[in-house]
């Protein structure tokens, strides 16, 4: 009897914008169509439901607080969700079949790191070596 292990958790970002030659009808169907892909992977278990985000922001640092955020249009965050998969790769040919990919979106895919932070451990936040 083999035991069948738990799926890993993935991040996933919605980032950009809707492409501008498109019309607001193609960019509904998409939306549209979205949902109902959405909706079938939170029912077969392989996503949980995220939020889109609003475009009012603030950029908190160690100079203060600021208006924000500041980022290229192809950067910008517009929602996240999380797959349950089996691998990034899984995680990622998940992703790779949102409908709103055809109308100019892109989205990054990102194990979520189990382990609570070290700064003994390199991670994301450790800063490369001088060179």
């Amino acid at each position: 009897m083999t035991l069948k292990t738990k799926p890993a958790e993935f991040l996933v970002l919605s980032r950009g914008k809707w492409d501008a030659d498109k019309s607001p009808e193609r960019i509904q169907q998409a939306i549209d169509d979205f949902y109902v892909w959405h909706d079938r992977l939170v029912e077969q278990g392989k996503m949980k439901a995220g939020q889109r985000l609003a475009t009012a922001a603030k950029l908190v640092s160690r100079s203060g607080v600021m208006d924000g955020p500041y980022t290229e249009a192809k950067e910008v965050v517009g929602g996240y969700w999380f797959f349950l998969a089996d691998s990034l790769e899984e995680a990622a040919e998940l992703a790779a079949q949102n409908p709103c990919l055809a109308c100019g979106l892109s989205f990054e895919v990102r194990p979520i790191e189990p382990e609570r932070a070290s700064a003994y451990i390199t991670s994301n936040e450790t800063p490369a070596a001088p060179r």
